[in-house]
């Protein structure tokens, strides 16, 4: 395992249980130092077809 502040983290739809569809969910890491807030990034949702907004879960 790499030593040091990155972490991966996991990103879930936040518009798609609302929708009744399945939530989308993608993986990426990030530098807790720098970003200790949960991130929050527009990714596409194959589901529902368009971009939506991602939100960082445990």
């Amino acid at each position: 395992m790499a030593k040091g502040p990155r972490v991966i983290v996991t990103l879930e739809c936040t518009e798609a249980r609302k929708e009744g569809a399945s939530p989308s969910r993608y993986t990426t890491s990030k530098n807790k130092k720098t970003t200790p807030e949960r991130l929050e990034m527009k990714k596409y949702n194959p589901n529902l077809r368009r971009h939506t907004v991602h939100k960082e879960i445990k």
